[in-house]
């Protein structure tokens, strides 16, 4: 299951990819997870159609992965930098990316609740920050969400364990890892799901009240206008930066 924008199968409150008659779900946290430590080569092995969803968040995969250890390969990293905007719109949902020395995210959200009014954070990818400020911030899903799905036989493992719980009057957690985790999770989201364009992005993202379905239906939209990038080389690190590039030609696409 090749791990690009054109599988992309169900999206239902997470992405999931398909081919044939295949399907795994969930596969946005791991995903994340790879590409900001600078993975590209890696094989995922399941014995379930999902990927653990673990605590909700990308930490235990970012765990996982330091402890496996990484090797640097001796091919150049390919990276997709930005030359100018590209976006999307659906209703008031809006999504963005724009030329950039370094891959940066700007996200907010907005919900009609008063933990969710409104948060925003703009945040330089690098791995260190990845793995500080954004791998553990947690999924989250409001009550009434959890028991229409459990009544239609979803999310039946779903516990405070593995998400946040938005209840109308609070969070029904022993509390949250940082003031604005619901943002950062967000932020975590698109990072996974942006991976699916195949290669880092050098690129400046801004996404206001995206889902899943955005996100994915702009990954390929960034593929389709071809006239808005280039591919240039660099070295295998995270930093996805113009600083790392060791060529400044562009790569010729096929």
């Amino acid at each position: 299951m090749p791990a690009q924008v054109n599988h992309v199968g169900a999206i239902n409150y997470a992405t999931g990819l398909m081919r044939d008659a295949v399907q795994v779900d969930t596969v946005e946290h791991l995903l994340a997870a790879l590409v900001s430590l600078g993975i590209d080569n890696v094989t995922v092995e399941l014995n379930s159609p999902e990927v653990p969803i673990m605590d909700g968040s990308a930490a235990p995969f970012v765990y996982l992965i330091q402890e496996a250890g990484v090797k640097t390969l001796d091919a150049p990293r390919r990276y997709l930098k930005i030359l100018r905007p590209i976006s999307l719109a659906r209703d008031d949902k809006r999504i963005a990316i724009y030329p950039s020395d370094h891959f940066k995210v700007t996200y907010s959200i907005a919900f009609d609740h008063p933990l969710l009014r409104h948060q925003s954070r703009t945040i330089r990818l690098t791995s260190d920050a990845f793995v500080d400020e954004i791998a553990p911030a947690r999924t989250f899903t409001f009550l009434k969400e959890v028991e229409m799905l459990r009544q239609q036989g979803l999310a039946l493992g779903g516990s405070l364990e593995n998400a946040i719980v938005i209840s109308d009057t609070g969070v029904l957690n022993n509390g949250l890892r940082f003031d604005d985790e619901f943002v950062r999770h967000k932020i975590l989201d698109v990072i996974g799901d942006m991976a699916l364009v195949g290669h880092p992005m050098i690129g400046h993202l801004v996404a206001h009240r995206g889902g899943h379905a955005l996100h994915t239906a702009f990954a390929a939209r960034i593929l389709e206008e071809t006239d808005a990038w280039t591919l240039v080389e660099g070295r295998a690190d995270a930093a996805h930066s113009v600083a790392a590039l060791t060529t400044s030609d562009p790569i010729e696409v096929n």
